[in-house]
């Protein structure tokens, strides 16, 4: 089986935006609408829907934009709507689990594929259609992200949405200045400034282990969320790359949104139990400002769950809570390049 790769964005295209798991608060709607604005002068056409600013009094209304049901009907029907070629939520948040076992999955698997782009708790959507479908999906900035201007290498999401298939899209280490007091990224005015630790190193979590050069198909997101669909129906990674990766195996990417370290462990543990890692041709890790649990680190908790595994494992790339981030397409295959000493950092996806 060939994964499913939606076809490539164009003017007049229809962008879905919708809210399946937390939603605008009032205040930041002028900032919403700068990002529509964003894909209005790409020439795309955007439909915003229901669930998507907050309503008051709605039940733990400050952790999702509207009940399940609503969620679910509304993500179901982008997804479905052949005009619609894009489905873009504002960011993520914490209960996008509750929309899965809503979602009509043999309606589903029968449409064309739709972009699917986000991370955070998105990516809790975008694992279970690419794993579960064999969509391809897009694990980059969110909608609330898109007036940021993405420094070089790495590519804008709506650049990587718009490729022509059979492109090859190659990225690497954010280029910063942070040493000279230069700031590399443009926003709007009306949205507040992103804020940002570090560049990305792309640095070996052992660098005695040698360089990694690795292939495989591209999945991943973050580690909070994906984890809890370590061995149900919805994230059958193991199933996934017995169907599509074949020989090539898995590039995993997983960053820590914010859990201490011993909760990350935790978290990367039940995916190992799962069987995720045995199919992995390499780990990708995204920096994180996630905080360490005592002396117990971020790389530790990464260390423990991968320990004793012939997988090669890359830490400080440019993806997850920490911004600029990649554009990553879940489902693509992909190579990795990581060599420090030769000064080799790059990823190239192929759209096919």
């Amino acid at each position: 089986m060939t994964v499913r790769l939606p076809r490539p964005l164009r003017p007049g295209d229809v962008v879905g935006v919708t809210a399946p798991s937390s939603g605008v608060p009032a205040p930041l709607v002028p900032r919403l609408d700068v990002a529509v604005d964003v894909l209005s002068r790409r020439g795309l056409r955007v439909r915003v829907g229901a669930c998507v600013v907050d309503r008051p009094g709605l039940r733990h209304g400050e952790h999702v934009s509207a009940p399940a049901a609503e969620r679910a009907a509304e993500l179901q029907a982008m997804l479905l709507d052949p005009e619609v070629r894009a489905v873009v939520p504002p960011w993520g948040g914490e209960l996008a689990v509750e929309v899965l076992p809503l979602l009509d999955w043999d309606a589903l698997a029968a449409a064309e594929p739709t972009w699917l782009v986000g991370y955070s708790d998105t990516s809790t959507l975008t694992l279970a259609l690419t794993t579960r479908l064999g969509w391809a999906t897009l694990h980059g900035p969110n909608l609330l992200d898109t007036p940021y201007r993405v420094p070089e290498p790495l590519l804008p999401w709506l650049d990587v949405a718009s490729a022509p298939t059979g492109t090859a899209l190659a990225q690497g280490p954010s280029r910063r200045h942070r040493a000279e007091g230069f700031d590399d990224w443009e926003a709007d005015p009306a949205v507040s400034e992103p804020t940002h630790d570090r560049t990305g190193t792309w640095e070996l979590l052992d660098p005695g282990a040698g360089p990694v050069r690795a292939r495989g198909r591209l999945l991943g997101g973050c580690v909070e969320t994906t984890s809890i669909l370590a061995g149900t129906p919805y994230g059958d990674v193991p199933a996934f790359a017995a169907a599509h990766a074949g020989d090539d195996g898995l590039l995993l990417h997983l960053e820590a949104g914010g859990d201490g370290a011993t909760d990350v462990a935790r978290d990367l543990w039940r995916m190992r139990l799962a069987g995720w890692f045995d199919v992995a041709s390499a780990v990708l890790v995204g920096r994180t400002g996630a905080p360490a649990s005592g002396s117990f680190t971020q790389h530790d908790a990464v260390r423990s769950a991968l320990a004793g595994l012939d997988v090669p494992v890359v830490v400080d790339v440019d993806c997850g809570h920490v911004p600029p981030q990649l554009a990553l397409v879940d489902g693509a295959l992909a190579e990795v390049v990581v060599d420090p000493a030769a000064g080799e950092r790059r990823l190239v996806q192929h759209l096919r």
